[in-house]
């Protein structure tokens, strides 16, 4: 029998399923449902069968927090909020949202949140000493512990993340990795849910507030992903892309000189064997078919974060809006 020929996306439709006047940088899909948080307190799901949305607006005190990560269990859905006080919320047995951890300094930021099963979770943030923050939760999310400096890598100068699109934290099984940025960008990694730790090299741009890496994605256990760049100059594309195929631990800069320039989400298409790359930001949607090489921009329509559904259907979401990607062959 004939082997069918791979067919590769040639463009993107595009349908806005909502608009307001907020930024959104955290979706996730739970099931085949759609949860956001972003700024101005907004977070809410989407019902795609119904095509209905339930939003809320979430406050502490006088405070309006803004999201920009978010993190789902078959059970529960979870938003931390960015700079101080840093509030992470879970869904509660009320109705309402709970909160369940609250960190108080002038340095914390959040910038990601994952789980690695509906009992075990990570946050990771900017350093407030000197190592990254990351806190953990081992009770499906009820308490959440913060790592001590003394069981983590030291951070560098002037080395942080950047909260971009909800994807500092790649995970497969109970692999972690951690991607940071800015004037120094390394890949954190913990083969066993954050009990242990090293800390690996990358090649790509750093040595200043507004470079690193800003995604991270990893097919499996030894093929990732890392793209970034600088965003105050989107056009520059010298080292703002690499892969790694060995964990984690080496990385190659690929499409040096080469589009895309800054990008601020990259994932991996679904069951296309690490061959398929989109990537997303402001400056449009570009696509790679063979592992991260070459790309081509198949949209010049801006958005910050994205999440793929399916093999030709994601949702991204953006400056005032959040839509529905139909990836065309």
């Amino acid at each position: 029998m004939k082997k069918k020929a791979p067919t590769y996306f040639t463009g993107v439709e595009i349908e806005t399923i909502l608009e307001d006047s907020i930024s959104v940088r955290a979706i996730e899909l739970m099931g085949p449902n759609l949860a956001f948080a972003a700024n101005n307190g907004k977070y809410g799901m989407y019902d795609p069968a119904k095509k209905v949305w339930k939003t809320s607006t979430q406050k502490f005190d006088s405070i309006t927090p803004e999201f920009r990560a978010v993190a789902s269990t078959n059970l529960d859905f979870f938003m931390i909020s960015v700079g101080n006080p840093a509030l992470l919320y879970k869904t509660g047995d009320s109705g309402s949202m709970e909160l369940v951890y609250k960190e108080e300094n002038e340095k914390v930021f959040y910038d990601a949140m994952s789980f690695w099963n509906d009992s075990e979770g990570i946050a990771m943030g900017d350093p407030t000493d000197n190592c990254l923050s990351i806190i953990v939760t081992r009770d499906a999310g009820k308490t959440w512990i913060k790592i001590a400096c003394d069981k983590l890598p030291t951070s560098a100068q002037g080395e942080a993340a950047f909260a971009a699109s909800n994807s500092n934290i790649a995970i497969q099984g109970n692999k972690t990795w951690i991607l940071s940025g800015g004037m120094k960008s390394r890949i954190f990694y913990s083969p066993d849910k954050a009990k242990t730790w090293e800390v690996f090299e990358t090649p790509i741009i750093q040595g200043a507030a507004t470079t690193g890496g800003y995604s991270l994605d990893f097919y499996n256990e030894n093929t990732g992903f890392i793209i970034g760049g600088d965003y105050t100059k989107p056009t520059d594309n010298q080292s703002n892309k690499a892969l790694t195929k060995d964990g984690g631990r080496t990385w190659e800069l690929v499409a040096v000189g080469e589009e895309p320039g800054y990008k601020s989400s990259v994932r991996y298409v679904p069951g296309k064997n690490a061959k398929e790359l989109v990537a997303v930001g402001f400056t449009g949607i570009s696509y790679s078919k063979d592992g991260g090489n070459k790309w081509k921009l198949i949209s010049e329509e801006g958005f910050f974060t994205i999440r793929f559904l399916n093999d030709s259907i994601a949702y991204a979401a953006g400056k005032n809006r959040i839509a529905k990607l139909k990836f065309v062959k």
